[in-house]
């Protein structure tokens, strides 16, 4: 299979936001793997003049664009997969994901967050980071392993959507900010147009369940995925009303919605469905199961929609 590489540029990137009208910049095979460089961060989050922390070329050549903008995320994409149509599914395996600069940033600003009420200010820290041993330190002192992993990967939304902002996930993926899609791990989404034009963005270095303070440690990625075309596996099949995913040792199901309630309801539902699909149990018994052996663990609660995953070990109940 073919490797593609999509470099980020002022053609290649665009600034928070999906639509179906936004036409592919590459279109592969089933089971191509595409490297992405994926920037991060607008010119009012850059280090201050005199910083030690440089700006990477290719992101001070876009802050220079000046590209239009619905949102803050850099969005590298979207790649088109021959022949996929809507009712399919794709299974994006996550190859691999690499620090693409010595720095991130971490922060919040007014009318933002989970604590908007108690923290009506901005703050903002810029994080030195250690590619070689894989570490950052904060500013305040405490050194802290990296997890990289993309906040956001998705594919096109439905054209009737219209032009919709990256902040809010929903059945398209998009900004899921869950910490478990590490390299090694696999994400599916429904198809919902021609191609289903997959892009990502929104690198993180570190983040912990909840991103309660609206940032993780942002930071510009490299990430390479293998994108596999699964026909007639669409928003049709209830395990597919929401994103679902898979790391080597879980099973994963998602919920996505303004209250974290409905959002732990949609989770649940669709592990039931997954456990009864793949094991043969009745919905009783998975519903037990669930109660027994599913950890259900809060995404993030600073995107409108908020999220749940449910985490189902792998072997528990099915291979």
């Amino acid at each position: 299979m073919a490797v593609h590489q999509v470099a980020a540029t002022p053609e290649t990137v665009r600034l928070g936001m999906f639509d179906a009208t936004i036409p592919p910049v590459l279109t592969i095979a089933s089971g191509d793997t595409v490297a992405l460089e994926c920037l991060s961060g607008g010119p009012e989050v850059m280090p201050p003049p005199g910083s030690p922390l440089a700006i990477p070329t290719g992101l001070a050549a876009i802050h220079a664009a000046n590209p239009a903008r619905l949102g803050t995320h850099m969005l590298t994409g979207p790649v088109a997969v021959a022949g996929a149509m809507p009712g399919d599914m794709l299974e994006v395996r996550i190859e691999a994901v690499e620090p693409a600069a010595d720095w991130g940033y971490c922060g919040f600003r007014p009318l933002a967050g989970t604590l908007p009420e108690d923290f009506p200010h901005r703050y903002m820290s810029h994080i030195p980071v250690d590619r070689a041993r894989g570490v950052c330190r904060l500013p305040w002192g405490p050194e802290l392993k990296l997890r990289p992993f993309f906040g956001i990967m998705g594919v096109a939304p439905p054209a009737d959507w219209g032009r919709i902002s990256s902040r809010e996930p929903r059945l398209h993926g998009g900004n899921l900010d869950n910490r478990e899609l590490v390299a090694g791990s696999t994400l599916w989404l429904p198809v919902l147009v021609e191609g289903a034009n997959f892009s990502a963005g929104d690198g993180h270095g570190l983040q912990g369940d909840g991103e309660v303070c609206v940032n993780a440690l942002e930071m510009c990625l490299d990430g390479r995925f293998t994108l596999v075309l699964h026909k007639g596996h669409g928003v049709q099949d209830p395990i597919l009303l929401q994103p679902r995913a898979e790391t080597p040792t879980h099973f994963i199901t998602m919920g996505l919605n303004e209250d974290l309630g409905i959002a732990m309801k949609q989770a649940l539902r669709e592990m039931i469905a997954l456990i009864t699909t793949r094991s043969g149990l009745t919905r009783d018994e998975a519903y037990v199961s669930c109660s027994l052996a599913v950890d259900f663990r809060v995404t993030q609660t600073v995107n409108g929609e908020k999220g749940v995953h449910g985490m189902l070990r792998k072997g528990l109940l099915f291979a």
